[in-house]
C-alpha cells in the first residue's frame, strides 16, 4: 500500500490556513513567529498577506508539538470553513517545498560548513603543536577533503530522507500515532481510518478497541479482521463475496538521538521509516574523530547493531541499514586507527583500519594500484612515540602487515625509462627507437628494421654508444662497411644502446655560394659539385630589371694555387658574360664555381627609376613632373606648370624635401636663376604656392596675443601696439619674425639703436619673455646675520663718535 502523502499535504495545509488567519488578524502586517496556540478558538478564516513555504512548515511544527493530530488539524480546517480549493492550492506549494528540499537539504550548508571548519581547525593545530618540519610538512601536504567517505555527508545535492511512497514493509512495527486505513468491499463496502491511540489500542465501528501496538502489519491485521468479524461475520472467509484488506495511512514520528563523534549531534525527530544511514546523514556524519567502522545502535540499552560504512561505501552493502525505532541511540565512537595512502593510488586520502586489517585491506579501500605504480616496495612512515621512522614492505609483505595509528605510507611511481629500447640514428631510411627483441638482437638486424642505410651514409665509420654499467658511457667504433660485408662479426646490442651513423655532409663544413645585385633573390645559396653561374642565377630567380648579363664578377678565395698572383692579393677576380636566357659561350661553360665564390651581376649603367617631383597651389597646371635629367633645378618646373596665377603670393611659397620645409626665398631664385639657392630637383620634392595672406600673428610677450590684419603702412611698433604693446618680461632685442617661406629675421643692434625686422603678409611676430627670478626668502640664519652686523656697526661708530 502506498503512503498517502497527498491526504497528508492536505491536512497540513488546513491547519496552515487555520494558523495564517489567526496570526494575521492578531499581529502586524509584517511576518512574525506566531503567539497563537495551534487548536484553541480561531477567528473566522480571512484573506490576509500571503504565506511563504517556511512559514508554512514553522505552523505546521509548532501544532505538532502542541500535541494535535493530523485528523484534528483537517477537521478543525473544514470547520472554519476553508474550502477544497483553498487545501488545493496550498498543496500544490507544499509539493513544491517538499520537492526542492529534496533536491537541496537546507541544513546541508552549515553541515558542510562545520565540516570544512573541523579541518582547518584540525590542520591548524597539527601545524602548531609540532615544532619539527617533519610534523608541520605532514599538516601543510594533507587536503582538506583526505578522510575517506567524508565526501559521502558533504553533498548539498545527495539526500537519504525515507521514501514514503513504497508498499508498506510486512515487518513494519505498529506505534502510537500511526494510521490504519481498512478497506471493505464485496457484498458490504465501508472506508476508514483509525489512529493508534497512546496506549497502543484502535477503535473501529462500534466494536471494542484492539490493541495493536508493537505487532506487525500482518499480525494487526489478523486481530482487526477477527474484530470486524463481530459486525461482518463471513468477512474474508471462501466463498462469502465480503473481503477487507487494511494497510498502513500516515505514519508516526520517532525520536532519535546521535551522540559521539558526529557532526551535530543531538535528538532528531525523523519517519517511523527512517533507518539508520537517514539519521547518519541529517546529522552530517562523523565528525573529525568520528569512527566511519565503529557505529553503534543502541536500542533499550542493548548495541543491536555495529554499522560499519565501509561495508556501503566500496560494496554498496545495505545490510548495516536497519530500520529505525523510537529512542534508538546512534553512537560514533572514536576512530582507533588511522593511517594515510598516498602517491599512486586510484584514490589517496586518510583511512581507517580495524583490528586485524592488513594494506592489503587499506588499498582495496582506496581502489588499488594506478597503472604507473611501484608494486614491488611500498614506504612508509611510522610514529614510534619519540620520533618518526620510515620503513618499507615488499609485494610480498603486503598480505600480513598490521598498519598502526599514524601511519603514512607512500606508494611511488615507476621510473620513466624504457628497459628494452635501442636506438639508431642518422643516416637510414627510419631512424627512431626499437624494441630489443628477437627480432633487433644485433646491429645488423637494427639497421634491417630501420629499412636499411641511406645512400649517403658514410660507410668507413659508425659508432656505438653504450652504457658502461657506471655513471660512464662507452663509444664503440665500428666499420660500417665491413660489417654489412660480413667481413667482422656482429655485435650483440645491449640494453639503451644507441647506434649513430653520419652522412657524407655531416662530416663537411657547410659550404654555400653568395650571389648579390641585379637579381631578383639575391643572398646565400648551397654549393653542389660542377654548379655553373647560370645555375645560381636561375636559383636567385633571374635578373632584375635593370640587370645586365655581361660584366657579371666572381670573386674567389685563394686556397692553394697562387700562380701569377701578387704577394698583396689574397682573391681572385673573373669576369664573365651570361646571356638573358641563362646560356653560356663555349669558353664560359667550363668555367664552374667554387665554394664561398660571390656573385656580382651589375645594373645598366643608365638604367634609373622615374624620380618625380609635385607642385600645388597658385600655378597654371598644378601636379606631379617627373624630372628629366639630373641638372634639372627648381627654377626648371615652374615653365612646366604654366607659370603662376595672378593670386600667387610668391613670397609666400614653401618648399619641402623629405617632407621637411626648407627656407628658401622662390621669389629670388626665379628671378635670378644662378642663385646657389636655385637646388637640383630630388625624387620627392614638392612645392606649395599659396594665396597672398592678410593676416599677421603676434604671440609671447606682449599683453593680447592676437591674430591682426596685415597694413602696408604699419611699421613694426604699430603691430605691436595692436597686441597691447611689450609685456613687463618681454626681450624687445630678441624679437623675430617668421615668414611663410620658412625664413625668419630677427632683431638687429648697433650701439643704442634696434633694427626690427620688416612685417609681410602672413608673417608670425614672435616676442620671446625672460625667465621669472625665483626670490628665495633669507632663511633665520641669514636674518640674525645681518642684524648682528647691523649691530656691530652702529656700536664701532658710537665709539667712534
Amino acid at each position: 500500500m502506498h503512503y498517502l502523502s497527498k491526504t497528508v499535504n492536505a491536512i497540513r495545509i488546513a491547519f496552515f490556513i487555520l494558523l495564517i488567519s489567526t496570526v494575521t488578524q492578531a499581529q502586524d502586517p509584517v511576518p512574525q513567529t506566531p503567539t497563537t496556540v495551534p487548536g484553541q478558538t480561531t477567528p473566522t478564516p480571512s484573506t490576509g498577506a500571503p504565506v511563504s513555504n517556511s512559514q508554512a512548515v514553522e505552523f505546521y511544527n509548532q501544532a505538532k508539538q502542541s500535541g494535535m493530530s493530523d485528523m484534528d488539524i483537517e477537521k478543525a480546517a473544514l470547520q472554519r470553513g476553508y474550502t477544497l480549493d483553498d487545501i488545493s492550492a496550498m498543496r500544490k506549494r507544499l509539493e513544491q517545498t517538499s520537492k526542492d528540499n529534496t533536491k537541496n537539504d537546507p541544513n546541508r550548508d552549515q553541515l558542510d560548513e562545520t565540516r570544512e571548519q573541523d579541518d582547518l581547525d584540525e590542520l591548524e593545530e597539527e601545524t602548531n603543536n609540532e615544532r619539527d618540519t617533519t610534523a608541520a610538512g605532514r599538516a601543510r601536504l594533507r587536503r582538506l577533503d583526505r578522510t575517506f567517505g567524508s565526501s559521502f555527508f558533504r553533498g548539498t545535492s545527495t539526500t537519504f530522507e525515507p521514501n514514503l511512497r513504497i508498499p508498506t514493509p510486512r515487518n513494519y512495527i505498529l506505534g502510537p500515532d500511526d494510521e490504519l486505513v481498512v478497506d471493505i468491499y464485496g457484498n458490504s463496502v465501508d472506508n476508514f481510518r483509525m489512529k493508534i491511540s497512546p496506549e497502543g489500542t484502535v477503535k473501529m465501528l462500534n466494536l471494542a478497541p484492539v490493541y495493536v501496538n508493537g505487532l506487525t502489519i500482518e499480525q494487526a491485521s489478523e486481530r482487526i479482521i477477527n474484530r470486524l468479524r463481530q459486525a461482518y461475520s463471513t468477512l474474508n472467509r471462501p466463498g462469502s463475496g465480503t473481503y477487507s484488506t487494511i494497510t498502513l495511512g500516515n505514519v508516526r514520528s520517532i525520536r532519535v538521538m546521535i551522540a559521539g563523534e558526529v557532526v551535530r549531534p543531538g535528538t532528531y525527530t525523523v519517519s517511523s521509516l527512517s533507518t539508520a544511514f537517514n539519521a547518519l546523514y541529517v546529522s552530517g556524519g562523523p565528525g573529525r574523530n568520528g569512527s566511519y567502522r565503529n557505529i553503534d545502535i543502541i536500542r533499550n540499552n542493548k548495541v543491536i547493531r555495529q554499522i560499519d560504512l565501509y561495508r556501503f561505501l566500496i560494496d554498496a552493502d545495505l545490510r548495516d541499514n536497519i530500520a529505525l525505532q523510537d529512542q534508538d541511540i546512534i553512537l560514533i565512537r572514536p576512530y582507533e586507527t588511522r593511517l594515510e595512502l598516498t602517491g599512486e593510488v586510484k584514490k589517496s586520502g586518510i583511512f581507517e583500519a580495524k583490528a586485524g586489517e592488513t594494506v592489503k585491506d587499506i588499498l582495496k579501500y582506496a581502489g588499488g594500484f594506478t597503472p604507473e605504480a611501484f608494486t614491488q616496495l611500498i614506504q612508509y612512515q611510522r610514529n614510534t612515540g619519540n620520533n618518526f621512522i620510515i620503513g618499507s614492505i615488499d609485494s610480498a609483505q603486503v598480505n600480513t602487515f598490521i598498519p598502526k595509528n599514524g601511519d603514512i605510507y607512500n606508494v611511488k611511481r615507476i621510473l620513466e625509462v624504457v628497459a628494452n629500447q635501442v636506438e639508431v640514428r642518422g643516416a637510414v631510411t627510419r631512424p627512431g627507437i626499437y624494441p630489443l627483441d628477437e627480432r633487433t638482437k644485433t646491429v645488423k638486424e637494427l639497421i634491417t628494421i630501420s629499412q636499411g642505410i641511406s645512400p649517403r651514409a658514410f660507410l668507413n665509420r659508425a659508432l656505438l654508444e653504450r652504457s658502461s654499467g657506471d655513471t660512464q658511457t662507452g663509444l664503440v667504433a665500428i666499420d660500417l662497411r665491413k660489417l654489412m660485408n660480413n667481413e667482422i662479426p656482429d655485435i650483440t646490442l645491449l640494453p639503451g644502446d644507441i647506434l649513430t651513423i653520419k652522412s657524407v655532409e655531416d662530416l663537411k663544413e657547410f659550404t654555400f655560394l653568395s650571389v648579390k645585385g641585379s637579381v631578383i633573390n639575391p643572398g646565400e645559396y648551397y654549393y653542389y659539385k660542377d654548379i655553373t653561374i647560370a645555375d645560381l642565377i636561375f636559383q636567385a630567380g633571374g635578373y632584375t630589371e635593370g640587370g645586365i648579363p655581361y660584366r657579371i664578377e666572381v670573386s674567389r678565395r685563394v686556397k692553394n694555387d697562387t700562380t701569377g698572383l701578387p704577394s698583396d692579393q689574397n682573391v681572385r677576380i673573373f669576369t664573365l658574360d651570361v646571356a638573358d636566357n641563362l646560356t653560356l659561350n663555349e669558353q664560359d661553360q667550363k668555367f664552374t664555381l667554387y665554394p664561398y665564390d660571390i656573385v656580382l651581376v651589375r645594373k645598366s649603367p643608365r638604367y634609373e627609376t622615374q624620380k618625380t617631383v609635385t607642385i600645388f597651389g597658385q600655378v597654371t597646371y598644378p601636379g606631379t613632373y617627373t624630372i628629366l635629367n639630373n641638372f634639372e633645378k627648381i627654377s626648371d618646373l615652374f615653365p612646366k606648370a604654366g607659370g603662376m596665377r595672378k593670386e600667387a603670393y610668391i613670397e609666400g611659397a614653401r618648399f619641402y624635401r623629405n617632407r621637411e620645409l626648407v627656407a628658401l626665398d622662390l621669389k629670388a631664385i626665379i628671378e635670378k636663376p644662378s642663385i646657389p639657392a636655385n637646388l637640383l630637383l630630388a625624387d620627392g620634392d614638392t612645392i606649395y604656392i599659396p594665396k597672398k595672406s592678410e593676416m599677421v600673428r603676434i604671440q609671447g610677450g606682449v599683453y593680447n596675443p592676437s591674430l591682426v590684419n596685415y597694413d602696408p603702412g604699419f611699421n613694426f611698433h604699430e603691430y605691436i601696439s595692436q597686441a597691447g604693446g611689450f609685456a613687463e618680461r618681454a626681450r624687445k632685442n630678441r624679437v623675430y619674425v617668421s615668414y611663410p617661406n620658412g625664413r625668419t629675421h630677427r632683431t638687429s643692434k648697433f650701439l643704442f639703436f634696434r633694427s626690427y625686422p620688416k612685417v609681410q603678409p602672413g608673417s608670425t611676430v614672435t616676442v620671446p619673455l625672460k625667465e621669472p627670478k625665483l626670490e628665495q626668502p633669507m632663511s633665520r640664519g641669514e636674518r640674525l646675520a645681518i642684524i648682528s652686523l647691523f649691530t656691530t656697526l652702529a656700536i664701532a661708530l658710537i665709539r667712534i663718535l
